[in-house]
């Protein structure tokens, strides 16, 4: 038994391949529902935050006609949404809309005693109008709250006394200014509510706001603070539920914030309740508004052509200038990047975008995707095991076995989450791997047959193994387009974790491969021994000092802390300009390059074979790429292609300088040695 065992653990590479291309092409139509879905949302919304305009306004000597004159300036560079937060008696105040005293200050201009057991708040309106409007939202925010609000008027003005101190009342968190949304409304913006969570959930309340905004054309709402509208009260008051029935009777979406420390409490079962009508938003940071207008141009063209993002979030800086010993603010700055300076606007439509509100995707799907889906998963087991199959061939048919085991427990305990992501990570990391394991087969082969070689025939045989590995890699996107297809991964709803692994684990099996299983080498006390015995030469130390320093790069570069210099930011605005889509600069300026002169250099010196530890990099990275999820599948497959063309251009000129320095070497070494 064990014999036969073994016997079908060597002939298993055979089936494990058929079953690997199997599932590859079955991910072929998941792979075209991907690309009909990111095609269907092409509108592109900037939002402006108005609390921001108003504390712009506040430090203007006529703030009502400021505010109206940059909204309108804004409208005219295409700014067609504003975010209105949910109001406060201090906004209110800053508005214009009303005046807010305690009881010491009301005791103090009526000179009267200041009460000793009164400490309420005092809201004077600042006109009859404000009264009629912004009355009746006092009255049920602080009623439904058990604060009792009584009528008070001074010198002709009326207003409310609401019975609690004045820092009580103005946390409180009242409707969107209604006045405000009225202006907004009659000017022709689109209103985008932010709204928290701040208050007890009140289905009553919210349905007469949810009214409200459908009245005025609200498509989009957004949530401010660490939880979305609801989730405090939702264990108790099934809150997000009811909350969900309001949005989806409204028709209204609810917008996914880029790059969150932590996503919003409530925000995914919110999503799947709200039928996943979702749209991704970019925040321009108060401090990043103030950069170079080319600079902030090319963040929202980025955003919405790299990373499938729709609702562009506008934020406002002002500030203290002592050398104009002038307020400054950010608004010119912002409306330049837009259009004479940085042309965003421009740019987003030239990539077939168009600036409207934005909506959700219609997610494409077609009959038996679950099956063709569960194909995509044993083909994907198939490659761990192919990999397992070329460390340890013993194991390759119970790693499979195994593999399908577990597969089918997570499905049955309704884990699929973890299923997909755990196996769509294993193949990824598997076929870039295996692939460099051919590539290594390949160059010993080219070693042994030196002697025949000719400089030409070196070069087209790099070339075409560096063509073959480089596409080969890139099949093991298939698997990660193919498990990782819902909605949520593209909304960032759900992350791919473990991406990290992808980054290092290829590089270290390549490594291993070389280091141990080459030739008639396998993994053991005497492979490892005579490693160490081995004498360490000039050539040794040059090539650890060289892995060292790539490898530092490589981890500075690595993540979202990696960094970037101000010449590399520009280098990249350039390809950008020049390509309409940027390849990564570690796969076309380095690893690329060092693969083709790798194996043309290797072909005759065999200890050069260990440069392809470092060009493996290239070829995981271009597998990561397509593990942005959010990132769209045509640009991902652009960014690689392009980097392997100019990989390979920069490869070919490192082949002729390595034969410039190798024929300089040659013809002044023997002088060195004569001296």
């Amino acid at each position: 038994m064990v014999q036969k065992w073994q016997h079908w653990n060597n002939a298993s590479a055979k089936w494990l391949w058929i079953l690997v291309i199997i599932g590859m092409v079955a991910s072929l139509p998941i792979a075209y529902n991907r690309i009909e879905t990111e095609s269907t949302s092409k509108q592109v919304e900037f939002v402006l935050n108005y609390r921001d305009l108003i504390t712009v306004a506040s430090y203007q000597p006529h703030p009502q006609d400021y505010i109206r004159e940059q909204l309108q300036l804004m409208k005219n560079a295409g700014i067609g949404s504003v975010a209105l937060y949910q109001s406060n008696l201090s906004e209110l105040q800053s508005s214009g809309r009303l005046h807010v005293y305690s009881s010491a200050d009301v005791a103090n201009f009526q000179n009267q005693v200041i009460p000793l057991n009164d400490n309420f708040t005092y809201v004077q309106f600042t006109s009859k109008e404000n009264e009629q409007t912004l009355r009746p939202v006092l009255e049920r925010v602080f009623s439904s709250l058990s604060i009792p609000v009584s009528s008070w008027s001074y010198q002709g003005l009326p207003g409310v006394v609401i019975q609690t101190s004045t820092d009580d009342a103005g946390l409180k968190p009242l409707d969107p200014d209604p006045v405000a949304m009225k202006m907004m409304y009659d000017m022709g913006f689109q209103i985008v509510p932010r709204l928290n969570d701040a208050l007890p959930y009140n289905q009553q309340m919210m349905s007469a706001l949810m009214d409200q905004f459908s009245a005025y054309g609200v498509k989009t709402i957004l949530f401010d603070g660490a939880s979305v509208t609801g989730f405090n009260d939702d264990i108790e008051k099934k809150s997000i539920t009811a909350f969900a029935e309001l949005l989806k009777k409204h028709h209204i979406a609810i917008a996914a914030i880029e790059n969150l420390k932590k996503p919003q409490d409530g925000f995914s079962k919110l999503a799947y309740l709200n039928d996943y009508n979702v749209v991704r938003l970019y925040s321009l940071s108060q401090g990043d508004s103030q950069l170079d207008p080319i600079t902030v141009a090319d963040r929202f063209v980025l955003a919405s052509k790299d990373r499938n993002i729709r609702m562009m979030y506008l934020n406002l800086a002002v500030s203290r200038d002592t050398t104009k010993a002038a307020m400054t603010n950010s608004i010119d700055n912002i409306i330049q990047s837009l259009q004479a300076k940085g042309h965003a606007m421009q740019d987003i439509q030239k990539n077939g975008f168009t600036i409207a509100p934005a909506e959700a995707r219609d997610v494409s799907t077609f009959p038996m995707e679950r099956v063709v889906k569960l194909i995509v998963l044993i083909g994907a087991v198939a490659a761990i095991s192919l990999l397992v199959h070329y460390f340890a061939r013993k194991w390759a048919l119970t790693v499979f076995a195994l593999g399908l085991i577990g597969s089918a427990g997570l499905i049955v305990i309704h884990k699929s989450l973890l299923l997909e992501q755990g196996v769509a990570l294993l193949a990824a990391i598997s076929i870039p791997t295996i692939a460099m394991i051919y590539a290594v087969r390949k160059v010993d082969q080219l070693y042994d047959t030196r002697h025949t070689l000719t400089v030409g025939n070196r070069v087209v045989q790099s070339v075409l193994l560096f063509l073959r590995t480089s596409l080969w890699s890139l099949t093991g996107a298939l698997f990660i387009i193919g498990l990782l297809d819902d909605i949520t991964y593209q909304l960032v709803i759900n992350q791919f974790r473990g991406v990290s692994l992808l980054h290092f684990a290829p590089i270290a099996l390549t490594a291993l491969y070389i280091a141990f299983y080459r030739g008639n080498q396998g993994f053991g006390f005497s492979g490892i021994r005579k490693l160490l015995t081995r004498p360490i030469t000039l050539t040794w130390v040059i090539v650890l000092g060289i892995v060292g320093i790539v490898g530092m790069y490589y981890l500075s570069r690595t993540g979202n802390a990696g960094t970037v210099s101000p010449l590399e930011l520009q280098f990249r605005n350039a390809l950008e300009g020049l390509f309409n889509v940027r390849p990564r600069n570690k796969e076309f300026l380095m690893a690329h390059p060092l693969f083709i002169v790798g194996v043309f250099i290797a072909a005759k010196y065999r200890q050069a074979i260990y440069i392809l530890i470092i060009a493996s990099i290239g070829q995981l990275s271009m597998v990561d790429t397509f593990a942005h999820i959010h990132s769209p599948v045509l640009i991902s497959l652009s960014r690689g292609l392009l980097g392997m063309g100019l990989g390979l251009v920069l490869g070919l000129v490192a082949i002729v300088i390595w034969q410039f320095i190798e024929r300089c070497w040659r013809k002044w070494l023997p002088n060195l040695f004569k001296s």
